[in-house]
């Protein structure tokens, strides 16, 4: 068999990791040529296609590497377009048949993986497997690059301890995460934040305040605020904000929270936007480990030719779920969610 594999969305650790287990398993176990699709799907589209041949050698040494040595691409899906999408699916099956491939694992988040299920009901043979550091993506638990973000912003939460308490002020840190709040809550809990404000749950500056106070009063003269870029104040919408490119993005809720809480009680406020340190460098081990056995199962799957599933983690294991049994939209943190709970069992504010 020749298969192909590509990366899509935003980059995040742990991509380099998948590409090195498919090469491996496929090559040692099956004798199967190993195809690496550029820039995402849209290396696929491009004519000629834009490939790169894969060896044991080419993957040797880049497991702990960050990026994707295949690049990617998170531009807008050409599928969308009812004249684009056409020609650019009719496009990609061309190039798929003269390359000669057999199946196309295709690494990303929900959105790369809308863009997979239209080319699968197209005709390609796809198995998908999931990355995002927001973990967010509704068939899985568990995602490639989650864990190393929400290593990356704890350390950055912890390191901001000492000023914070050295200045007697209030540190308000903003993480990504998109609509769900996996990484402020995850990273704010192993960070001993404060206050941890999330998407799910539209905050009440009465509770921030009070939490804040109540910690003066003790002689806790500092706050650590931990906010996810898609949270916001109940009652109001989400904040966004342009990049210098025009390109316009959730962001912006920690600045309000910082002036707010000063106006509100006079604390002095810093603003600390970690941006996109998380989803850089290298993975740590477990994202190492979770990319390895994504890619493992991947490959077992094309080699029983059950194409048309998404790799996943349920239940502390890895397993697949059929493209079409995947509900629509990204997964929210439940409000039954047990570290939500024991966030607020050991006094942690999260603005209600």
């Amino acid at each position: 068999m020749k298969i192909a594999i590509c990366t899509g969305g935003g980059d995040c650790p742990g991509l380099n990791a998948v590409i090195r287990a498919v090469t491996r398993h496929a090559k040692l176990n099956f004798n199967m040529d190993v195809v690496g699709i550029l820039e995402s799907i849209n290396g696929l589209m491009c004519d000629p296609p834009r490939i790169r041949h894969l060896s044991l050698n080419d993957v040797a040494g880049i497991i702990d590497r960050g990026g994707t040595m295949l690049g990617t691409s998170n531009k807008g899906s050409p599928f969308k377009d009812p004249t684009e999408g056409p020609k650019a699916i009719a496009n990609a099956l061309k190039n798929w048949k003269s390359l000669g491939l057999d199946a196309l694992i295709v690494v990303g988040g929900d959105g790369t993986q809308r863009m997979a299920l239209n080319l699968h009901h197209a005709g390609m043979p796809i198995v998908g497997i999931p990355k995002t550091i927001d973990n967010d993506y509704s068939p899985t638990d568990l995602s490639i690059g989650f864990l190393t973000s929400v290593e990356v912003a704890a350390n950055a939460i912890s390191r901001l301890h000492s000023t914070a308490e050295s200045h007697s002020r209030a540190m308000v840190i903003e993480v990504m995460g998109r609509d769900a709040g996996y990484i402020a809550l995850h990273a704010g809990i192993a960070a001993a934040a404060n206050v941890i404000l999330l998407p799910e749950i539209p905050f009440n500056y009465d509770a921030i305040v009070k939490a804040t106070e109540e910690r003066r009063m003790r002689g806790r003269n500092f706050s650590i605020i931990v906010v996810a870029e898609g949270a916001y104040e109940n009652g109001k919408a989400p904040m966004f904000r342009s990049s210098a490119t025009g390109t316009v993005h959730l962001g912006g809720i920690a600045d309000e929270v910082a002036r707010t809480l000063h106006t509100r009680i006079g604390m002095d406020t810093r603003v600390t936007v970690l941006g996109h340190t998380q989803r850089g460098g290298s993975p740590v081990m477990m994202d190492r480990i979770l990319a390895t056995a994504f890619g493992v199962h991947a490959v077992d799957l094309i080699a029983k030719k059950q194409y048309g599933h998404v790799v996943t983690w349920k239940g502390g294991r890895v397993s697949q779920m059929p493209y079409n049994e995947i509900v629509e939209g990204t997964r929210a943190i439940a409000p039954t969610d047990q570290f939500i709970h024991a966030a607020e069992s050991i006094g942690i504010c999260l603005g209600r």
